[in-house]
């Protein structure tokens, strides 16, 4: 088969599209041909190289994907040949106490298809069943493909860790990304009040189809001056940062008194100062959050599957333009993911 990959760490050039052995399932797994994935930002950092990871080389990147299963190994039941599947990328052991208790994205052994191990940007992947997601019939590809990763961040993020309710205000940053486009949706359907920031005009557009009450260009103004003024003074209940040191302290300024920080990435970086006079007078929370458990995939995606929510796609490349994918991430060029789609699949 055909497979993104590289051999080794470094920039968009160590990408190629070449030879892979082909995949068979072992047991417990399911085997798809892939129709269609996407890019996340992720998938970037892996290929650059994440402190205390160590790959096995070649390495095939990819979290999400979606396609049809052609074979299963031994002890699956849920599905067989010919079921269209997507990928919740999140591995867990099933056995420690936070699995056991259906907190999956805490397990001690906890990793991401695709970052951790081998991935699915290739013409066929392998994964566990429990990470096999039945796709309905009405739902094409494009969607099936891209949907996963980020909508149940943003889902366990905001609705489990951060509690967010009918009625609240919050402010997404980067509300052109993968996981802030999804926030934002999944808030407007929660019924809060959304503020948002992207770094155009065209991107604070479509965060407003996305749901987004209130937008501000980060690039032409302070947002956290902008949320002073927009909430005379108050505030916002709730602050969604996946971006880091750059934007940290200004978020933190953004939260009304007893407000909720909700971080699920950093972008910009490991490591952000922390004013922590502001945090215990204030009375601020700050809620970590990563990917989600198996019901919480469940119920996210049954509302992308019905419409509800609805994945942005700014692109669809063939998989042997995989550095130009990688390339529009990196850039921050246009709204929403970007898909990739195996050459013997891409019709252009």
């Amino acid at each position: 088969m055909k497979a993104v990959q590289f051999h080794e760490h470094g920039d968009r050039d160590v990408l190629e599209y070449g030879d892979f052995p082909d995949p068979e399932p072992g047991p417990g797994e399911v085997l798809f041909d892939v129709k269609a994935g996407a890019l996340n930002h992720l998938d970037v950092h892996t290929r650059r190289g994440l402190p205390g990871v160590d790959l096995e080389m070649p390495h095939i990147p990819g979290s999400d994907a979606a396609g049809v299963v052609t074979a299963v190994g031994e002890g699956v039941t849920r599905f067989e040949a010919g079921d269209r599947v997507a990928v919740t990328a999140g591995g867990h052991c099933g056995d420690c106490e936070f699995c056991r208790r259906g907190e999956h994205s805490l397990c001690d052994r906890f990793h991401i298809i695709g970052e951790h191990v081998r991935g699915v940007h290739a013409e066929q992947a392998v994964v566990p069943e429990e990470n096999a997601v039945p796709v309905p019939e009405h739902v094409d590809w494009t969607t099936a493909g891209s949907a996963s990763l980020v909508f149940q961040t943003a889902w366990r993020m905001l609705m489990s860790q951060g509690e967010l309710s009918a009625g609240e205000s919050i402010l997404v940053l980067g509300a052109s990304g993968g996981v802030g486009h999804a926030a934002v949706q999944i808030a407007d359907h929660a019924g809060a009040e959304v503020y948002a920031t992207a770094s155009s005009e065209e991107k604070l557009r479509h965060a407003e189809e996305c749901g987004a009450d209130h937008v501000i260009n980060y690039e032409e103004s302070d947002f956290a001056g902008e949320i002073y003024e927009m909430t005379g003074g108050r505030g916002v209940d709730v602050v969604v940062d996946h971006i880091g040191p750059a934007t940290w302290d200004d978020s933190t300024k953004c939260l009304v008194k007893g407000g909720r920080l909700l971080t699920c990435g950093a972008t910009t970086g490991p490591t952000a100062e922390t004013n922590l006079n502001r945090v215990f007078w204030n009375q601020l929370e700050i809620v970590g959050s990563t990917m989600a458990g198996l019901g919480e995939v469940d119920d996210v995606l049954e509302l992308v599957w019905d419409g509800t929510f609805q994945p942005e796609v700014r692109a669809e490349l063939p998989m042997s333009e995989a550095a130009r994918a990688h390339g529009m991430l990196e850039d921050r060029e246009g709204f929403g993911k970007v898909v990739v789609v195996p050459d013997s699949e891409y019709d252009g």
